[in-house]
């Protein structure tokens, strides 16, 4: 789940000149429940918005901090292709999450400020209701935010979270900047939420996507990752989950690669409206 304020990947936004970003929102639903994969975005404008310092409401679903517990209820329209019977339908639910641990630092992901990542929570809980299905298990908390477009400071990265065999949270933050530079965050929780800098092995390059975006990632010597699945596969960027091999342990690792590049093309922008379709006026 992703929720929006001046959505970084909707084209109404950039076509807008990327004003008024309360105007461009939306909370993104992503379920890949075997037999159930569905997808929503739909973006809407200012009237649809509410928001203080414990809720935020776009249309009909809204996000609640309540004594260190994030909720989400939501109730979507998912794109007919990610149906069976190619029909649009309502995708209601609830997401619950409980972090383990809260952290209080924000790292700079392109080395000038313009582009900043707050891992708040590394490793949660989460309870997770939708469509007659029920399941928890781990989960994971962030936020990013920005003055500029990615595509204006970023060629490309990779990211990936996952949990180590002794039950630490590791996530790896690989970018390639457009100025050349290029940054590494590779950094570990402990239980107690303290985090700790590692020197990540060398990143190794895993099977494309049908899109053709790349992806790679940090594994020790000796041992190969391989894509277990991929659950997004698109003209510029692709999530999915990749089993590693990490500080002398395996890794099982939600990853996602971003393609700067990919993503500042008109034509790729002209395509996001079938993924992300706008809404006006408020409404269900």
């Amino acid at each position: 789940m992703i929720a929006f304020v001046g959505s970084v990947f909707s084209p109404y936004y950039a076509w807008a000149g990327r004003k008024n970003p309360e105007d461009h929102v939306s909370i993104n639903i992503g379920l890949y429940a075997p037999g159930a994969q569905r997808w929503t975005m739909t973006e809407r404008g200012q009237a649809a918005l509410s928001r203080d310092g414990m809720t935020f409401t776009v249309g009909p679903s809204a996000l609640q901090w309540d004594d260190g517990v994030l909720t989400l209820d939501f109730d979507e329209i998912s794109l007919p292709w990610y149906t069976t019977n190619l029909i649009p339908r309502r995708v209601t639910g609830s997401v619950t999450v409980r972090p383990s641990i809260i952290t209080d630092r924000v790292y700079e992901i392109d080395g000038e400020g313009r582009h900043k990542w707050w891992p708040i929570a590394p490793d949660a809980r989460i309870e997770v209701e939708t469509d007659g299905l029920r399941w928890q298990g781990h989960g994971y908390m962030d936020c990013n935010w920005g003055t500029v477009g990615l595509e204006e400071d970023f060629r490309y990265w990779d990211w990936s979270r996952g949990t180590l065999a002794d039950g630490s949270a590791v996530i790896l933050y690989d970018t390639h900047r457009r100025n050349g530079s290029h940054g590494l965050i590779a950094i570990r929780f402990d239980a107690q939420g303290r985090a700790t800098p590692f020197e990540a092995p060398p990143s190794v390059s895993v099977k494309r996507g049908l899109w053709g975006v790349a992806r790679s990632i940090a594994c020790d010597s000796g041992h190969m990752p391989f894509v277990e699945k991929t659950l997004e596969d698109g003209p510029f960027y692709n999530r999915s989950i990749i089993t590693t091999h990490l500080a002398g342990q395996n890794a099982r690792m939600m990853h996602e690669s971003f393609s700067g590049d990919r993503f500042g093309s008109r034509l790729v922008k002209l395509m996001l409206p079938f993924r992300m379709p706008r809404r006006r006026r408020w409404c269900g």
